[in-house]
């Protein structure tokens, strides 16, 4: 088939079992957007748009006409286009079950199980488990680990998920979920407790099949069994029809043009056009690139039906994978291989396999081609630094130049993403190849987490040795994260060359390395010392692996490793989880339709498993709807010059640009901080304006247009160190008990320090979502918004909108996760967005992606405290002096709040005698930080904590001993004069040993350390003593309005927002009782 050849423009692909067929893509689309948008399944959730969140997972099916049989795999539908479905069947989570048809097994099995609580993250959880089901009916723990390593909970903790879903996989049997558990009796696991176990309760099961009643946390005997039989059928028409998958496909769209050659000819001859066309495989970089670099490719051009890019094959030197076949294809392949042959053959094989265990998500090793990987050029992409010591060859071809081969080596890379490759040149496969006996191969990955992960650092180490012998004949060291381009180690390669194997050789090399990668202290990334550290770390662990192989080869030349060394090189062994969960059942009086107690499936679970719970952004869009975009500053402390738009009005689509200037000073004004910045911004982030368009994609480019112009001032405020040099802060507050003072300088023995608390991000799973519906009478305005503070959102849009707060209806269905994130910081975007709707007269909409949430919203206070301590040399403490210095950020938003409440934990459970601590609220130049989890006691606790632990490696005591001597007891009182009546904490305490069995679990610790110098163990054990009340008395209350209607059926209406915590299910709980009506 030529260049030449005709092709088609219409969308061919199956959603659900229905047929979709298309004429009018746009290359630009998602699949994400085209189901939640054209073909209305919004089951389906946006979470971070970068697949890392797993929010989106949907599974598509292929069928293989070569082997005659369907494929199945989840992807990301956020960076899956749309127009590169031709021919696949899409499956979703709405097209599986329902709650009107039935739920399926996986859906089933979640929400009865627990494991949905907000729900936004439960239909791609769902998906991942349904394709793994598809795959293979009968899952090891192990497979369900892997499938879900591209999904996030910020929810449950995933003990619920993975306890659900444990009784569809070969380790089904007793767990918490049955109903012969022995985590039914107080005593725990049935090992313990053995001679007189008790049971927790005395009732008989009482679970029905909606798990409504009973006390099991679940029954999974009583769910419906899995019946791969009962499955959807592949579309036949996919199956007969041919001509999909061998058509030549162009895609027009107002800026994109998407084209699918047929052939390797048409491939080259499109190169040859557009040079600087992006070859795109799963999209997993270019889509991020277009969604958070704001990247414009006019060419796209998918090779996936290209037949010499996605063949597999073996040669007399190596494996040859084409450029766009995946990475789970390309893993699948290399592990048949090292299971065929000799092990000495396939050690290159085998590192990368261990390397794809920690690669992204399961979704993204679905669509990812190993081209893509190699060509993106990423300093720290995880297979080059691998491909590059192995030596792999890259076969490449021009249309005019014809074929030409280059090997990964240390000339390809030749700048940061950029390679040898020339424009019109593809990469057409990759040869990697095999080892011999004398050749040894390891790779090694660093990152803050071991899946789903960025490298901090990587490498991959390759040594040929004489034969017969410990001589080095070549040494390949190649790293990435340690300059612009993956590198090698080229002097230490030199070096060591003809050196033997030895602990010398090990001395010059770790000093050459340093030398070779020296990693400047402002080189992007931080960590510097770190990741220097990093490099001789894998050097270390390379010389081990090889020597210990060595070893059993020339025993008589190299000796064996020790005990501790072949722990040190081990790789990382799966575990199954396992997990337990002890509760209290109700007592054998207690009626039976009473369900109070007992654990009740979240109201909303059956919906989320199938993806019909609704929250905002899945509502139907209202006529004549607008879409925002907001314009935020990018100066931290610097003056608003000017503000041009005119670029933003003269987009298609665009409706009007609205900013400071469309509102007076007084309603620009919401308590400390401006709807709009109008003369200056604080910090980078703040909402400077915002862009009203006709959807989405319109409105962020226009944004992207409006210029703003600054003049910076003094230099920004953004550490508490800065604040505190600067004296900037908006209060301080002091609480005392005793004479702290006299105290330190009366103590035996004295310590002073600092402890450091990072902030944190609060991730919730569903960004900030809002719709504002100007009702067109009197100023009325009506939001439907995802705040956790449905109150302090209709006072601030009252406020802005000149209106009495009873104009204004604030509306909050459910929320995909809070954790006091949208507390305060929502008005930030829900008033901008009801001023817009106000000035238009039209309904406006907004939903910020991830990375525009992030920088608005703020998040955990970072804290630090200077602390002195006096104590005895029983480690009693006799007095502490401390001051707390909280990032509050640019606005006071909570802060006040979130420093008393760490002022109040700062003792945490311990009866320190003489306290005076201080807390600082920091101004900064930082967005503001707000609520988060502990509200400032988890960073006042982390203090004390820390003191404690320094007092008692001081006094060389067990840090078990020095919290014991200071617990609370009854009578005590705290450091802000509460008299403690019937504590526990001293019980509490007692209970966590015995069931821990603490004194073992320490003396097995202090023995593995001894033993072993490379990996250390350590436990510890703290307390936690947590107000639970409000410091302002009159929010220590709380109201419902209920409604009973004719027909028995009740209304419960209350103040409280529900966002994964279960808090609508708790309040018909209590309902139910109090009325006496069944659940």
């Amino acid at each position: 088939m030529s260049h030449d050849a005709p092709c088609s423009n219409t969308l061919v692909f199956f959603v659900n079992g229905s047929k979709v067929e298309d004429a009018d893509v746009d290359p630009e689309c998602s699949l994400l957007v085209y189901l939640r948008t054209k073909l209305r399944l919004c089951g389906t959730k946006l979470g971070c748009g970068e697949g890392g969140c797993g929010a989106c997972t949907v599974m598509l099916s292929k069928y293989i006409r070569a082997e005659d049989k369907v494929k199945h795999y989840s992807v990301n539908a956020c960076l899956t286009p749309v127009a590169s479905l031709h021919g696949l069947a899409v499956t979703t989570v709405e097209g599986i079950g329902s709650t009107k048809t039935g739920l399926h097994a996986v859906q089933e099995r979640l929400a009865k199980a627990h494991g949905s609580q907000c729900g936004f993250c439960t239909p791609g959880i769902v998906m991942s488990m349904y394709t793994l089901l598809r795959n293979n009916p009968q899952p090891t723990m192990a497979q369900l680990d892997e499938y879900f390593t591209g999904n996030l909970c910020r929810c449950t903790g995933y003990r619920p998920i993975l306890d659900g879903y444990r009784s569809l996989t070969t380790s089904a049997g007793p767990t918490c979920g049955k109903a012969n558990c022995c985590m039914l009796n107080v005593g725990g696991c049935g090992t313990m407790n053995r001679e007189n176990p008790v049971k927790n309760g005395g009732m008989e099961e009482l679970d029905d099949e909606s798990g409504r009643s009973g006390h099991n946390l679940f029954q999974a005997s009583a769910m419906r069994p899995y019946d791969p039989s009962q499955e959807i059928i592949f579309p036949p028409e996919l199956k007969v029809r041919n001509d999909l998958e061998r058509e030549r496909l162009e895609f027009k769209g107002p800026r994109v043009v998407f084209h699918r050659p047929a052939t390797l000819e048409q491939l080259l001859h499109l190169k040859d056009l557009h040079p600087t066309a992006k070859i795109i495989g799963g999209n997993t970089e270019v889509g991020v690139e277009v969604q958070y670099k704001n990247q414009l490719y006019p060419v796209l051009i998918n090779p996936i039906n290209v037949a010499e890019l996605t063949s597999i094959q073996e040669t007399s030197t190596g494996m040859v994978f084409g450029a766009a076949v995946t990475l789970t294809a390309m893993e699948e392949v290399l592990k048949e291989q090292v299971t065929l042959k000799h092990e000495s053959r396939t050690r290159v094989f085998a590192a990368i396999i261990e390397m794809l265990r920690w690669f992204a998500g399961k979704q993204i090793r679905n669509a990812a081609a190993i081209g893509g990987n190699i060509m993106t050029a990423s300093p720290i992409s995880d297979l080059n630094p691998l491909l590059t010591a192995a030596g792999a060859t890259l076969t490449l071809h021009s249309k005019n130049g014809g074929e030409r081969q280059v090997t990964l080596d240390h000339t390809f890379f030749t700048g940061y993403r950029r390679t040898v490759v020339h424009p019109q040149e593809v990469l057409i496969n990759i040869n990697i190849p095999f080892t011999q006996q004398n050749e040894y191969f390891f790779g090694y990955k660093q990152a803050r987490r071991r899946e789903d992960d960025i490298a901090i650092v990587n490498a991959g180490c390759k040594v040929v040795f004489r034969p017969d012998s410990i001589e080095v004949l070549k040494l390949d060291l190649a790293f990435g994260g340690m300059a612009p381009t993956t590198v090698m180690a080229l002097g230490t390669m030199k070096e060591l060359v003809g050196r033997k194997w030895d602990a010398s050789l090990l001395e010059d090399g770790t000093s050459q390395l340093t030398r070779d990668l020296p990693l400047a202290f402002s080189a992007p990334g931080g960590m510097v010392e770190y990741r220097r550290a990093l490099t001789l770390s894998f050097f270390f662990k390379f010389y081990l692996s090889v020597r210990g192989l060595l070893n059993q080869i020339l025993p008589e030349l190299v000796a064996p490793l020790t005990h501790d060394e072949q722990l040190a090189v081990s790789p990382h062994q799966y575990t199954e989880p396992s997990s337990s969960q002890l509760f209290q059942r109700v007592s054998p009086g207690q009626s039976q339709i009473d369900p109070i107690g007992r654990p009740i499936v979240h109201t909303s679970a059956f919906k989320q498993t199938t993806g019909e719970a609704v929250y905002i952004d899945d509502m139907p869009p209202f006529v004549n709807e607008l879409y925002a975009a907001l314009v935020l500053s990018s100066r931290a402390n610097a003056k608003i010059l000017g503000i041009d738009e005119s670029e933003a009005l003269k987009v298609e689509g665009v409706e009007r640009f609205i900013c400071a200037r469309d509102l007076s000073e007084e309603r620009n004004q919401i308590l400390d901080y401006e709807v709009f910045a109008s003369k200056m911004v604080d910090c980078m982030g703040q909402v400077v304006g915002v862009v009203v368009a006709k959807d989405q994609p319109t409105a962020q480019r226009a944004a992207r247009l409006v210029r703003v112009n600054y003049e910076d001032l003094d230099t920004p405020i953004i550490t508490i160190q800065d604040a505190i040099d600067k004296k900037s802060w908006w209060n301080k507050w002091t609480m005392k008990r005793g004479d702290a003072e006299a105290a330190l300088k009366a103590a035996p023995y004295t310590l002073e320090g600092e402890t450091h608390i990072g902030g944190q991000e609060h991730f919730y799973m569903e960004t900030n979502a809002h719709i504002a519906i100007p009702k067109g009478e009197d100023g009325e305005m009506e939001i439907i918004s995802t705040t956790q503070n449905p109150s302090e959102t209709q006072l601030a849009v009252a406020k802005a909108l000149g209106v009495a707060n009873n104009k204004v209806v604030c509306r909050v269905k459910r929320l995909g996760g809070g954790f006091g994130g949208k507390e305060t910081r929502s008005t930030t975007i829900s008033v901008p967005i009801c001023v817009a709707a106000s000035i238009t007269g039209r309904p406006v909409r907004i939903m910020l992606d991830r990375h525009e949430d992030m920088v608005i919203t703020g998040g955990r206070h970072p804290f630090l405290c200077r602390w002195r301590v006096g104590f005895t040399d029983q480690g009693i403490i006799k007095a502490a002096d401390l001051h707390l210095y909280a990032n509050s950020g640019n606005t006071q938003d909570l802060s006040f709040a979130v420093v008393h409440r760490s002022l109040y934990s700062t003792c945490n459970a311990y009866n320190w005698q003489n306290v005076s601590t201080t807390g600082y609220a920091c101004k900064t130049n930082l967005p503001s930080n707000t609520a988060f989890r502990g509200f400032g006691a988890p960073q006042g606790m982390f203090c004390s904590e820390d003191i404690m632990e320094r007092v008692a490696q001081h006094l060389h005591m067990d840090p078990k001993v020095v919290r014991e001597k200071n617990l609370y007891k009854s009578g005590d009182t705290t450091h802000f004069g509460q008299v403690i009546e019937r504590c526990t904490v001293s019980r509490c305490w007692e209970e966590v040993l015995d069931q821990s069995d603490y004194s073992t679990l320490r003396a097995n610790v202090q023995k593995f350390n001894s033993e072993h110098t490379y990996k250390k163990r350590g436990v510890s054990v703290v307390p936690v003593m947590f107000s639970i009340s409000f410091t302002l008395s009159w929010l220590n209350q709380a109201g419902a309005l209920i409604l009973i209607y004719r027909d028995g059926s009740v209304l419960l209406s209350h103040g409280g927002t529900e966002m994964g915590q279960g808090l609508h299910t708790k309040m018909i709980q209590v309902a139910s009782r109090a009325l006496g009506i069944p659940y």
